[in-house]
């Protein structure tokens, strides 16, 4: 009897022992964070406005935190490759994600995901908020909203609109106007936007919801025309361009938005430290300025106003996906 309780106390005590010394590890770590480069998982393709402007967050980002954060793109499943590579990296504040609207999609499209979007993360905050924007060729003989909607009910069936993707916003977006209106367009979804414009330019597609960003330049180029923004205000970038609900599409507002993750299990003093971080970072002068050129803006939160908003977001696009029924097939 002694020497069990003995040999039970020993393991007791050893197992104290680890335990300080993992929470000693973990302490010393943080103190010393970060010490090397990190990561930022994209989990788009490059030259899409998702990697645009993470890396123009990513260099700003790096310069306030004293490392070198590099991206790394890991397109695949309308987000859900690259998700998943970020929900499986060790939880030591060297991995970050963007985490963005398409991770509030997919949860209602997937019967089952390889990772659950909110209790496998740690949320840091937003880093930029934009509108869609919807362009069609200029063959297209719409430049209103109204006219658009009356061109596709006069032939069902027959236009058809381009995405980045199955899930992606901009075919999400399209998705929402089409349930208002009882739209009959045939989607043609593409592996990412860059792709989607060579045909859209050439004519071949007439319509697209397009991420500021990237539908900016067309329009501003002639290649393409603006027809409405979805943001509840007109965007600064573009003012001629009225919004869906100055168009007569009352409540239709649609913010595509950006923000960084990590890990669920990731230490609070590192946490502490990359939204600390993010905050200087998104509040410095010329990562505004250079946001605002590209369509976007910085909108630095709390972590806990991040995670509230992913999922009102959630919420949201789950209803829609339901309305449309949208599969990832």
């Amino acid at each position: 009897m002694i020497g069990s309780r003995f040999a039970r106390a020993q393991r007791l005590s050893f197992a104290v022992v680890i335990a300080a010394l993992a929470v000693c590890g973990q302490a010393s770590g943080a103190e010393s964070y970060p010490s090397k480069p990190g990561r930022l998982i994209v989990p788009f393709g490059t030259g899409a406005s998702t990697d645009i402007i993470a890396r123009i967050y990513a260099q700003k980002f790096s310069e306030m935190w004293g490392q070198t954060l590099v991206v790394e793109n890991r397109p695949g499943s309308g987000g859900v490759v690259g998700t998943e590579v970020a929900s499986r990296a060790t939880p030591d504040g060297y991995t970050m994600l963007v985490y963005g609207i398409n991770q509030t999609i997919t949860p209602a499209m997937y019967k089952k995901l390889p990772y659950d979007n909110v209790r496998d993360f740690a949320m840091i905050s937003l880093y930029c908020t934009m509108p869609n924007m919807l362009i069609v060729h200029p063959a297209v003989a719409a430049k209103t909203v109204p006219e658009f909607v009356s061109l596709v009910k006069a032939s069902p069936g027959k236009m058809r609109y381009v995405s980045s993707g199955i899930g992606a916003s901009p075919h999400m977006t399209m998705e929402l106007l089409k349930t208002i209106y009882k739209l009959d367009i045939l989607h043609v979804p593409y592996k990412n936007a860059a792709q989607g414009y060579v045909d859209l330019t050439s004519g071949q597609l007439h319509a697209m919801f397009a991420n500021l960003p990237g539908g900016l330049m067309h329009v501003r180029a002639g290649r393409l025309r603006g027809i409405a923004v979805t943001s509840a205000k007109r965007a600064e970038q573009i003012p001629d361009l009225p919004t869906f609900i100055e168009s007569g599409v009352p409540d239709f507002e649609v913010t595509v938005w950006q923000g960084i993750v990590v890990p669920a299990a990731t230490p609070k003093p590192i946490l502490e430290n990359l939204h600390a971080t993010m905050m200087k970072t998104l509040n410095a002068p010329d990562l505004k300025q250079r946001f605002f050129d590209q369509g976007v803006i910085a909108a630095p939160v709390t972590r806990e106003a991040f995670l509230d908003y992913i999922k009102q977001e959630r919420a949201r696009w789950a209803k829609v996906v339901k309305e449309a029924g949208i599969t990832p097939d």
